[in-house]
């Protein structure tokens, strides 16, 4: 493979491993919000044990965020310097403000919010929490902007000529809110929050199979339940609003998610099926005139299809198209376990559901492959462009790297982050074996002053 294939393989490598945590950590810092702040409204301990749990939670993850989140800095000077010099003062703008609100305010108030639990008054170690949430969210906002920048660049003007080209700011708050920035980062928050939720629904349905900390575990379903219910219908208004914006602003990379490749009225829309790149059609379960409705809430208005567009400018139509129809999957795949989960919860029948309590288990995974599978929707398809419409993916490689080096540090990338994984794996088993606080002895001393565990028993 060339320097391009293999730069693209390594960065995408690199950025998806990197891409498990922070969403965890976002995810976690506002589950972490709401459970104490309970604590603060109701003075009772049951609260302070869950939040100081997963607080050691969101610790973890947090520092396997930030270490893995350095390589990239360092790939774009290495393997994409084209690329770097060409958005340096656009990237420079929106990651030095992620530096002065989001590192900075989590670096300040970190250290209170792991250690300060017996050091600092309880609206002060609240207060550490909340800006450590805010924190982790500013982090989001700003790579985001950068991101949606190069999908939609808008507040800028180029300078010099051919190699020595590169866009510069001339509007910092149109380069922020660029065409498609507000709708994507509402998505990605929500993908985060979805991540956050369904761990704690995870570890949670382990104790209910493991009959251990059941308080807690209770407690902690409702809520997650409760809170995946709200961020799954949001995140179905924002998926409706986000993918009307690609279709105006990247008629191409819209195209390729549907797999639309002629320009026709009453376009269909596929549920699954499998992209024929040669007969060039898709092969599967489709609803006429359901792409067009969607997209224009007109059923018979034709949605451009990659015939309207130069063959050199297409994306990878079957990647992309899986892609998206993979992210879709489980959503679905969430909405349905949450749904069935509520029902039982309610009826006081879950803890007996051993195939669901299974599947919960799992779901933690389900907003995981969302969120890489809709970078990858986003990523790939913008492709061959790196900056949409102004710089090709091929002409933003470095030109004094060989082949040889990238495959090299490829391999070392993936024996490094395995053990990573592994390591990071091994202490939140640690974590989650330890559980939350000590296990109850006896069973007078497992009744809480709760009302969620009062209205479980039907007290």
């Amino acid at each position: 493979m060339d320097v391009v294939t293999l730069s693209r393989i390594q960065f995408a490598l690199t950025s998806m491993f990197h891409y498990i945590y922070p969403p965890l950590s976002i995810g976690l810092g506002l589950m972490i919000v709401i459970i104490e702040g309970m604590y603060l409204k109701t003075r009772k301990t049951h609260y302070k044990e869950l939040a100081k749990f997963w607080t050691k939670i969101f610790g973890l993850t947090f520092a396997l965020g930030v270490a893995t989140g350095l390589v990239q800095i360092f790939g774009f000077g290495t393997n994409w310097s084209r690329y770097s010099r060409f958005i340096g003062d656009v990237f420079g703008s929106a990651l030095g403000a992620e530096g002065v609100f989001a590192f900075f305010l989590e670096a300040g108030f970190l250290g209170i919010m792991m250690f300060g639990w017996e050091k600092v008054s309880k609206r002060v170690h609240y207060i550490s929490s909340i800006l450590v949430c805010l924190g982790a969210h500013f982090s989001s906002v700003w790579i985001v902007v950068a991101n949606s920048w190069m999908q939609t660049p808008q507040g800028f003007k180029i300078i010099d000529d051919g190699i020595e080209s590169k866009a510069v700011v001339t509007d910092f708050w149109q380069m922020v809110f660029n065409p498609s920035s507000a709708d994507r980062l509402i998505h990605v928050i929500l993908g985060c929050w979805l991540a956050g939720i369904f761990l704690v629904v995870s570890i949670s349905a382990y104790y209910y199979l493991k009959k251990k900390f059941m308080p807690f575990a209770r407690t902690c379903m409702k809520i997650g339940l409760g809170a995946a219910a709200i961020v799954l219908a949001l995140q179905l208004i924002s998926a409706d609003s986000t993918a009307q914006g690609v279709a105006v602003n990247q008629p191409a990379k819209f195209a390729a998610m549907e797999g639309v490749y002629k320009t026709i009225p009453y376009t269909p829309i596929t549920a699954f099926g499998w992209v024929d790149t040669k007969e060039q059609k898709v092969n599967g379960l489709q609803i006429p005139g359901g792409l067009s409705f969607l997209t224009y809430r007109d059923f018979e208005k034709p949605v451009m299809g990659l015939d309207q567009i130069p063959r050199d400018e297409w994306p990878n139509v079957q990647g992309v198209f899986q892609a998206y129809h993979l992210m879709i999957a489980m959503w679905g795949l969430m909405a349905l376990s949450t749904a069935i989960a509520i029902y039982l919860f309610r009826k006081k029948k879950l803890e007996n559901s051993k195939w669901l309590l299974r599947v919960l288990v799992a779901s933690v995974a389900f907003p995981q492959i969302a969120n890489q599978s809709g970078w990858f929707t986003a990523e790939a398809g913008r492709q061959p462009w790196i900056v949409w419409k102004l710089l090709r993916t091929v002409d933003g490689v470095s030109t004094n790297i060989a082949a040889h080096q990238v495959m090299g540090s490829i391999i070392m990338f993936i024996v490094i982050y395995s053990l990573l994984f592994f390591l990071f794996m091994y202490l939140l088993d640690h974590k989650i074996k330890e559980g939350p606080g000590s296990e109850p002895t006896n069973e007078k001393a497992a009744v809480y002053s709760d009302p969620f565990e009062e209205s479980y028993r039907g007290n």
